[in-house]
């Protein structure tokens, strides 16, 4: 999927409205401020710096924090994507159809190219590996810092 229009509930939507609508109209009919307040913040996350780790402010608690840093001897790229995971099943419910692993996929791409820019926003400096994993449950979104130069590659980094 590359498109929203071309995932089955839209289209019929927009079929049933004689096609003069789009996507961003079935948001207006079906959604509600909240629900684009509390999507913009998976979309452009705030951060918070501890140990040396650059953690998705969802992600921070600092008991478990430290945990995870004791655990993985400090290893910041491990902690980072240990704790830095979003699983986009747990975002939305979804259907064991092609239809939906393809919309699951496409808004990990979505949100994996929103945290790139969100980090490099954030963190000019700063090198990260923003990858989705494929999981047999659905793709998870993760990051850590990247052991290279700073790039401006805005390829997608699949782990399969």
């Amino acid at each position: 999927m590359d498109n929203p229009m071309e995932y089955p509930k839209i289209a019929s939507w927009t079929e049933e409205w004689g096609g003069a609508v789009d996507y961003v109209d079935y948001v207006k009919r079906n959604g509600d401020m909240a629900l684009l307040v509390a999507f913009s913040r998976i979309f452009w996350p705030r951060f918070v710096e501890a140990g040396g780790c650059v953690l998705w402010d969802r992600a921070y608690e600092e008991s478990n924090f430290n945990v995870w840093q004791e655990n993985l001897s400090g290893d910041t790229q491990r902690i980072e994507a240990t704790l830095n995971q979003l699983r986009v099943w747990q975002v939305v419910e979804s259907e064991d159809t092609d239809e939906d692993w393809q919309a699951l996929e496409f808004i990990a791409a979505c949100i994996a190219k929103s945290w790139r820019a969100a980090l490099h926003a954030e963190f000019p400096d700063r090198a990260f590996d923003v990858r989705i994993i494929n999981s047999e449950d659905g793709p998870i979104v993760t990051f850590s810092s990247g052991a290279g130069p700073v790039t401006t590659d805005r390829s997608e980094n699949t782990e399969v």
